[in-house]
């Protein structure tokens, strides 16, 4: 029953992107689904935020027509289909997980990601990967290709051996844009507050943090403090933009006192 579902899908797809199927589905492109794929992708990590398993079904069903219509796309061109796409797919697991299928032992996760980069080098596509830093995605979010930067970076040694110097880091990094800013050079204020930005990530990563998430959760935590301003001044009979900013600080620090 599971298999005639993922067929019945594959048939669906098929159709959309048939003579007779829909004029959108047909007018999709490889390069025009990009976009969908990326908005896609972040709604669905956003249902993951959300803790509702009935969105995230939802959401991961979207992502996974983003897929099924790249395959389909693939397919049409005759380069692959989606069977191909996940017989490499299968292969590859095997492949990068001797530890599971085959006779390697490791200890503990750190051992796995060695083993899967050593593995990885080796495959075709990767020839041409001369630097530890290659292969990163330019289309990254900059926090997140941040800190995939300093991890790989980390892994051959090029790494503080204590917090302390992370911290320190950023502080110099912090009084490095003050004195861009004294300066009033355009140029060097977005260089050095770029430098503040990837030593925050760095330290991020030293305390096992992720940028992007921690990032992500300091943005709700302000949407949500904002709009409760927002609606303590409207049961006072007032607008926002009618407020001086140190009236609008006193609402918000309320705003953060109830929260405790």
């Amino acid at each position: 029953m599971k298999k005639e579902l993922f067929e019945s899908l594959v048939e669906v797809i098929a159709t959309l992107r048939g003579e007779n199927g829909c004029p959108w589905d047909r007018e999709q492109t490889h390069t025009s689904l990009k976009s969908t794929l990326i908005e896609e992708t972040y709604e669905t990590v956003e249902a993951i935020d959300s803790g509702d398993p009935q969105k995230l079904k939802e959401e991961l069903g979207d992502l996974l027509l983003n897929v099924m219509l790249q395959a389909q796309i693939a397919a049409e061109n005759q380069d692959f289909d989606i069977y191909d796409m996940i017989d490499t797919l299968t292969e590859k697991l095997i492949r990068r997980h001797p530890h599971v299928f085959g006779d390697v032992d490791v200890d503990n996760a750190e051992e796995v990601v060695k083993n899967w980069e050593a593995i990885k080098s080796q495959e075709a596509g990767y020839e041409d990967r001369k630097s530890v830093l290659d292969g990163i995605p330019n289309a990254l979010p900059a926090l997140l290709r941040g800190q995939k930067i300093q991890k790989r970076a980390a892994r051959v040694g090029f790494d503080w051996d204590d917090i302390a110097d992370v911290v320190a880091k950023v502080d110099e990094e912090l009084l490095e844009v003050k004195e861009s800013l004294q300066k009033n050079d355009s140029d060097a204020v977005e260089m050095e507050i770029g430098d503040l930005l990837f030593a925050v990530v760095n330290l991020c990563r030293f305390v096992d943090l992720q940028a992007e998430e921690t990032l992500r959760k300091s943005n709700r935590k302000f949407i949500a403090r904002f709009k409760r301003m927002e609606t303590e001044l409207e049961k006072q009979g007032k607008t926002i933009s009618e407020q001086t900013l140190a009236e609008l600080d006193e609402i918000w620090e309320d705003v953060k006192k109830d929260e405790s």
